[in-house]
């Protein structure tokens, strides 16, 4: 969980390693459909980019990653088009394991290249 993650417009500290993912997701913003680009993940949280606007802090957030639904989010920051979701609980380290092994290696490197779950 992201307890120690304040509110803002801008990132703050996290609780946990961040790795990197690069995939393509379907998520809801509230009510609203959206697809952006994940960037990174870790247990309690991940790092999205979408279009301009596409998210307001505060605002919830559901998504499924590799055919496996991350726990419920909110919007913690927000800088340019990219954003930090918080989730309420917290993803297994397996799970993780399991999303970034999956990865065509040099995907996970090349941040122009998303490959669409």
């Amino acid at each position: 969980m992201c307890d120690n993650m304040v509110m803002t417009a801008q990132p703050e500290t996290r609780s946990g390693t961040r790795r990197p993912l690069r995939l393509m997701v379907k998520s809801r913003v509230e009510s609203r459909v959206v697809h952006v680009d994940m960037l990174d993940i870790s247990e309690g949280g991940c790092r999205i980019k979408g279009t301009q606007g596409f998210a307001d802090v505060g605002d919830r957030v559901t998504m499924k990653v590799g055919g496996m639904h991350a726990p419920v989010g909110y919007i913690a920051w927000i800088k340019g088009r990219e954003a930090g979701v918080c989730f309420d609980g917290e993803m297994h380290e397996a799970v993780l394991d399991h999303l970034c092994n999956a990865q065509v290696p040099d995907l996970a490197r090349d941040t122009d290249t998303l490959r669409r779950i």
